[in-house]
């Protein structure tokens, strides 16, 4: 651990819980930022605090954070594709059960370690754990990503996600059939207020909305695209549960066990398929596709044949 760092809390903080304003103050990810409260390297005007406690503008936060590594560990990371690569940036089609960054409690591969390991040097913007990352995939998700390699491109990126210009597509196998067959879901989605590592939507949460579209119907499930405005995590799983059509094999959202098992499905049946946004320097409108991976193309298959 590094030698403690001492500030007021900024007016624009008040009221937040203290782990987000951690997050937001040293650009940490909120689970390091609750591990850091409850490992008691966090005082707030002089008390450890728990990670709930709400912080007040000009109080005083001493934070003891952990030395930042020098560089990502170089780790190869077994279907880890490459689909575009320039001098800004790379898209990789990420295989499952690939985490995007390293973060607490995880110690499978990375999609920063298996682009260390191909020798591709990322931009050293953002939190030192995830730097170049302008947006995730869940462990579980497969599909294209972007991972910023210039600082002009990290800047850029942020921005385009944030003002959601970024169109981002995903193919999903959900359960039953939805109705109507194309539609929005405007739900708020926050913490799961039963279940630290699952979201939900519930009042207060973060605005949140997913277009979706029917491609294929089958008798037992529904091959939809959907399209994000927001970038929530776990904003598809957790707005197809809230309507009573998990993706399939998403047992964390109430997705059918049997019906998994029937189709050979370890995980939820969700990928990023598509990804278009404006070039960070050329300006230039940009789109990479991934199509699924095999799994998910032998779920489909066993479906098509039984229906």
């Amino acid at each position: 651990m590094s030698e403690p760092r001492v500030l007021s809390v900024p007016d624009g903080l008040d009221g937040l819980r203290v782990d987000v304003a951690l997050a937001r103050l040293f650009g940490l990810s909120r689970t390091s930022a609750a591990a850091l409260v409850d490992a008691g390297d966090v005082l707030l005007d002089g008390t450890a605090p728990a990670r709930s406690a709400k912080v007040r503008a000009g109080a005083l936060l001493e934070v003891r954070l952990p030395e930042a590594r020098p560089a990502v560990e170089e780790e190869p990371v077994e279907g880890l594709t490459v689909c575009y690569d320039d001098e800004h940036l790379v898209v990789v089609d990420k295989p499952v059960g690939v985490a995007v960054h390293a973060s607490p409690g995880w110690s499978g591969p990375t999609v920063l370690g298996g682009l260390a390991a191909m020798g591709y040097r990322i931009a050293t913007s953002g939190a030192a754990e995830r730097h170049g990352v302008v947006h995730r995939l869940d462990v579980g998700t497969t599909g294209v990503m972007v991972v910023a390699k210039s600082e002009l491109a990290y800047s850029v990126l942020k921005r385009a996600f944030r003002r959601r210009t970024v169109d981002k597509r995903y193919a999903a196998l959900v359960q039953g059939h939805p109705d109507p067959t194309r539609g929005t879901i405007d739900a708020p989605i926050g913490r799961h207020p039963g279940a630290e590592y699952k979201f939900a939507v519930i009042a207060g949460g973060r605005v949140s909305v997913t277009h979706y579209e029917t491609v294929e119907a089958f008798r037992a499930a529904t091959l939809l695209e959907v399209r994000l405005e927001t970038g929530r995590t776990h904003q598809i799983r957790v707005h197809m549960a809230a309507i009573n059509h998990p993706c399939v094999g998403d047992l964390t959202y109430g997705a059918d066990p049997t019906l998994a098992l029937r189709l050979g499905l370890a995980r939820q049946w969700l990928h990023a398929c598509s990804l278009s946004f404006e070039h960070p320097a050329t300006g230039e409108w940009l789109t990479v596709t991934a199509p699924p991976p095999a799994d998910l193309r032998h779920a489909l298959d066993a479906l098509r044949v039984s229906s």
